[in-house]
């Protein structure tokens, strides 16, 4: 009889030395561009001048500047968060609907893909553009008459003596909303297609309506999802800087753009008091993402389930 050679099979710790040859860019990439800066961040915000150690830099919870920048970054984005999750809700639900045409779903989804990751100067310019004192909507509704009291006719119409003003609280909440649903609609789809049919078909079966089933089936188990997306687009709302410093021009007082100011060092500019803003900001983020991730984790077992 032939003796059978015990041939040596690849160990677990060859076949994890080639994989991680693979994410070792990725890894460089973490630890260059994340992990550095975030050490450099929290020892200078422990930091002075000098380099010694002081607590004073986080005075800032003194400055009515820096809460009012807080203030505005939380207030804008609960508001684009709740609208873009709302208005993504709906879109999502329609694009995952049963009769919904699949070319809707794929123009949808991919204009999502496009619009959650379109911000920075070139949505600035865009709105600019488009709903800016000189932009294309804004020479439209000049060009609009309509009738006054009397009979009279009223024309053109300016949305800027109206109350609107692009440059302002209101035009920032309304670029965000802008890669804010799409993000929802990314979000939320998944969710949505773990809806199970047999539920629907089950609760119609006893008797139900559609809203009873919405209210008592659905959106109970879509709840977690739902809180959990809009904690996210929370999150991408404060951390946004570009879009709001090039269509405001540091006007409004956010968070994002007072650390920009402190760290460029412009007038009475204080790195190190930059670096303690921003750690306030990382806390708040670190709440977030924590909150996101527990959320995940419900929805995880009942899509798996």
């Amino acid at each position: 009889m032939k003796k059978t050679r015990n041939r040596k099979l690849p160990g677990n710790s060859q076949w994890q030395w080639k994989n991680l040859i693979g994410l070792l860019p990725f890894f460089l990439f973490i630890a260059f561009f994340l992990v550095m800066p975030s050490l450099t961040l929290f020892s200078g915000a422990f930091q002075d001048v000098d380099g010694h150690f002081t607590l004073a830099n986080f005075s800032f919870l003194q400055n009515t500047f820096a809460l009012k920048s807080y203030l505005t970054s939380v207030w804008v984005s609960l508001i684009t968060s709740v609208i873009g999750g709302v208005f993504g809700f709906f879109v999502a639900y329609a694009i995952t609907a049963e009769r919904a045409p699949r070319w809707m779903r794929n123009v949808l989804t991919t204009f999502s893909g496009l619009a959650a990751n379109f911000g920075g100067v070139p949505l600035a310019f865009a709105f600019i553009a488009t709903l800016g004192r000189t932009g294309f909507i804004t020479a439209l509704l000049k060009g609009i008459c309509f009738n006054g009291a009397g009979g009279t006719t009223i024309c053109p119409f300016n949305p800027y003596e109206h109350g609107f003003n692009l440059y302002s609280v209101t035009g920032l909440i309304l670029a965000y909303t802008y890669f804010q649903f799409p993000l929802m609609v990314l979000t939320i789809t998944p969710a949505l297609e773990g809806l199970k049919r047999e539920w629907s078909e089950a609760s119609a079966n006893l008797g139900s309506s559609s809203s009873q089933y919405w209210r008592y089936v659905a959106l109970p188990v879509l709840w977690p999802s739902l809180l959990g997306a809009t904690i996210l687009l929370f999150g991408n709302a404060f951390g946004a800087y570009a879009t709001a410093q090039a269509l405001t021009g540091g006007s409004i007082y956010l968070v994002t753009i007072m650390i920009g100011q402190q760290i460029r060092g412009d007038v009475l500019g204080n790195p190190n008091e930059g670096y303690a803003l921003a750690f306030g900001m990382v806390v708040i983020m670190s709440i977030t993402i924590f909150l996101y991730v527990m959320l995940q984790r419900k929805t995880t077992r009942w899509i798996k389930s």
